[in-house]
């Protein structure tokens, strides 16, 4: 690809926030028909955009600018007490490295987590074609990790691998398993696979000050935050 070759950026129609009820929200989407997205990923990640299904999109809201790229410093990055107990309590775990794509085990763990953690949202009826378009595209570079007991799945971890960086997508795990942390340890995997890899980064996608749902992510530290200045460590 050369660098002049023109990409289409365009901007959604309002729609419902995902975090706020009474928001509405709109996004900045790169043309999702653009034969060079494969190429352009790294360098969006590294600008604050993040892949939901074959999009790579960007928060831009008039009237609201809550939503806040972030990600990990890999190489600095120490696990807390509460993490290091997450680890010991998943040891009996076996995480592995898959192709990404649907079979009727990760969907019916699917289907159980999101009808667990969004009852009524419109999420929790997702069919095989939801599946694939939402955690999955032909052009990402995208792996799943798969974290078991035994022979049972507990969790995937929909993780894509760029050069420059790794993108933690979406995790989905056991509802019945809330005991194991299984979102926190999915993404303590995830730093170590990007040890393992060499890149610098693990991408958190976006974190919202004050926001409950967010606060997960300040732990893992040190964090960056994307500011109209460039990436910043987060005080």
């Amino acid at each position: 690809m050369r660098r002049s070759e023109p990409v289409r950026l365009f901007q959604t129609l309002p729609h419902a926030c995902g975090y706020y009820p009474e928001r509405t929200a709109q996004n900045l989407v790169l043309d999702p028909a653009a034969p060079q997205l494969d190429q352009l990923y790294g360098p969006a990640l590294e600008r604050g955009f993040r892949r939901a299904g074959g999009h790579l999109y960007f928060p831009h809201c008039p009237q609201c600018h809550a939503c806040t790229p972030c990600r990990i410093d890999v190489e600095n990055f120490q696990p807390d007490r509460a993490q290091k107990r997450c680890l010991k309590r998943n040891a009996d775990l076996k995480i592995s490295e898959h192709v990404p794509g649907y079979n009727r085990e990760r969907h019916a763990l699917y289907e159980r987590y999101l009808q667990n953690r969004h009852p009524g949202g419109g999420m929790d009826d997702a069919d095989a074609s939801d599946f694939r378009r939402f955690l999955t595209a032909a052009w990402s570079p995208t792996l799943f990790l798969e974290l078991r007991l035994d022979q049972q799945l507990l969790a995937v971890a929909v993780t894509d691998m760029c050069q420059n960086g790794i993108s933690a997508v979406y995790t989905f795990y056991d509802p019945a398993q809330t005991a194991r942390s299984l979102g926190t340890f999915a993404i303590l995997q995830q730093i170590e696979l990007a040890r393992r890899r060499r890149v610098p980064w693990l991408y958190l996608g976006f974190w919202i000050d004050g926001h409950p749902k967010m606060d997960y992510k300040r732990r893992f530290r040190p964090l960056q935050i994307r500011t109209a200045d460039g990436w910043k460590a987060m005080p």
